[in-house]
């Protein structure tokens, strides 16, 4: 936190409109807000032309800047890259890329990337986080109404998508817990086949969520009236939104492709407890879930930031 004599860092957030990169960014700039006292500026990297010479040179194109001298300049996406190469020589910025880069870790300040990325070394400049970082923030109560949400993905290099066995599995939950509430919804990745059978299950007790309809702050909500939520595994991003949030959570059963960088990251979610398989969906549904450790990437970054980046500035 900026003390006495001090002015409060300024943040610049590169964005390249894409939702699980702004979630990223979103979920950093709040806690580095909160913890710091930062001013938060986004800047869309995608209205800025860099030609490939001044991203390499480190000389930055003329455009619509904050009128404000970044202290600490954050990009996620790899249509921030160039931009935030370019900037990486400005007085006195500090430069961090979220994930890991195309380009070599040293050009950067510091590197936030979740441990399946499989980055070299983690240290002063590198950290590597549990999963993706997201603008979740752990709820204070998990309600006690018996309400669940199932959020369903689709095909990915990941997993191996089968219609039936997602299909089946949500069934077989919804046929044992007859006496809760539920809340179903796709993405822009599920499968019209996919989203019309979750359709044929709307009930009195079953609402199906039309994901096209819903609005920025939907998830959220829906996770704050839930006590328990179901992900699909291909979703990495909803899978570490949904741990987050506090809400015993649960992850379908589905083959992992040999190899796959995700599902090296969920096992790792799964054996520190804080998700649990299918074939533990008693612990999920019980409430059950380990409390020893939260999961909140978010905030662990901002103060590790914070820590090794952001010493006080002087007014």
């Amino acid at each position: 936190m900026a003390g006495p004599g001090s002015r409060a860092p300024i943040v610049w957030l590169l964005r390249d409109e894409k939702p699980g990169h702004t979630s990223q960014l979103k979920g950093l700039g709040n806690r580095l807000r909160v913890l710091a006292g930062a001013d938060v500026r986004e800047i869309d990297a995608t209205q800025v032309t860099v030609p490939l010479w001044r991203a390499l040179l480190g000389i930055a194109p003329a455009f619509d800047a904050p009128n404000n001298k970044p202290d600490l300049i954050i990009a996620a996406g790899h249509g921030t890259h160039r931009l935030l190469l370019s900037l990486r020589r400005r007085k006195k910025a500090k430069t961090v890329v979220l994930m890991k880069p195309g380009f070599p870790l040293n050009w950067v300040d510091a590197v936030i990337a979740p441990t399946h990325d499989n980055l070299a070394t983690e240290g002063r400049h590198i950290l590597a986080t549990e999963g993706v970082i997201n603008a979740i923030t752990p709820l204070a109560k998990i309600t006690e109404k018996p309400e669940a949400l199932i959020l369903v993905g689709g095909p990915s290099d990941h997993f191996q998508w089968e219609d039936d066995v997602v299909i089946g599995q949500i069934t077989e939950l919804m046929g044992r817990y007859r006496d809760w509430r539920w809340t179903l919804s796709g993405s822009r990745r599920t499968p019209e086949s996919v989203l019309s059978r979750l359709n044929e299950l709307a009930s009195l007790k079953v609402t199906v969520v039309d994901h096209t309809r819903t609005h920025e702050h939907w998830l959220t909500h829906q996770l704050a009236s839930s006590r328990a939520v179901w992900v699909t595994p291909d979703s990495g991003s909803m899978v570490c939104e949904a741990a987050t949030s506090g809400v015993p959570t649960g992850v379908f059963e589905l083959t992992p492709t040999p190899g796959s960088r995700v599902a090296n990251g969920l096992n790792r979610l799964l054996e520190k407890g804080y998700v649990a398989s299918w074939s533990n969906h008693a612990t999920v549904m019980a409430g059950r879930m380990s409390e020893s450790q939260q999961l909140w990437e978010a905030d662990r970054a901002a103060r590790w930031l914070i820590q090794n980046l952001m010493p006080a500035t002087q007014s």
